[in-house]
């Protein structure tokens, strides 16, 4: 984009995700100053390199103190493309999670003390800051991205400007009413996550003056777990 700047690669690798994601791992461990990231085809491809997920990048920090940033962006959702083409098995990357409850308040050490970081963002916005912070942190931890291919090109998956500069940040729940300014004119709260907002948005828009009691609140972060912001959101509501 400019001169002087930072090189950037982008690489098509051969379709053995067990040792493309195992190089990648190796890299990143290497080279904790860079952005690697690596991309399935769709995110159910990441099954042929589960024993890579599974013994190295989800709980090498803890058994071998060797944290990384690697990010992993795995394209989710039912979208028509078929079997095998459709789910990036979220469950699966949950269940590998060490969330722990007992840092429900302080955000800093619930971060520090997990083994990694799985989003499914959904604004242009969000998507550059969830990866810049992979590197303006003092410390490493992977990223497990679900990524709809439907939000690449849909008209509401957009952001200003103003977003992306000095003084914005990774917003890990987005709040979304109707009368933002009177939160406590909501009679419904809807929880989500991902691409299945937009849905939710088209339908309460069909309701009409019913549909601005409605407010829908988005996990752009699933894990760790958004005890904190979603409590705080939750109170601003009757």
């Amino acid at each position: 984009l400019e001169h002087g700047q930072a090189s950037f690669m982008a690489c098509n690798s051969s379709l053995s995700e067990y040792g493309v994601l195992g190089f990648e791992l190796g890299y990143a461990l290497e080279n904790p100053s860079s952005l690697i990231l690596w991309e399935a085809q769709f995110g159910d491809f990441a099954n042929t390199a589960q024993c890579v997920i599974d013994q190295f990048v989800c709980a090498a920090e803890s058994k071998w103190n060797m944290p990384s940033a690697l990010v992993m962006l795995l394209p989710h959702g039912m979208e028509g493309s078929g079997p095998e083409h459709s789910s990036a098995r979220l469950e699966r990357f949950l269940q590998l999670c060490d969330d722990d409850e007992r840092e429900m308040v302080n955000w800093d050490a619930q971060i520090r003390t997990a083994n990694w970081q799985i989003v499914n963002v959904t604004t242009p916005a969000n998507f550059f800051h969830v990866l810049r912070r992979q590197v303006v942190r003092p410390f490493r931890k992977p990223l497990v991205v679900m990524s709809p291919k439907q939000l690449l090109r849909h008209k509401l998956a957009r952001s200003p400007l103003a977003d992306f500069l000095p003084g914005t940040r990774f917003k890990r729940l987005i709040v979304d009413t109707p009368t933002i300014d009177i939160p406590a004119d909501a009679t419904r709260v809807l929880l989500c996550s991902g691409r299945i907002w937009i849905d939710l948005l088209a339908a309460r828009e069909a309701l009409g003056e019913a549909g601005r009691s409605i407010a829908i609140l988005r996990l752009e972060q699933i894990a760790p777990f958004p005890y904190d912001l979603l409590a705080s959101a939750l109170e601003s509501f009757p």
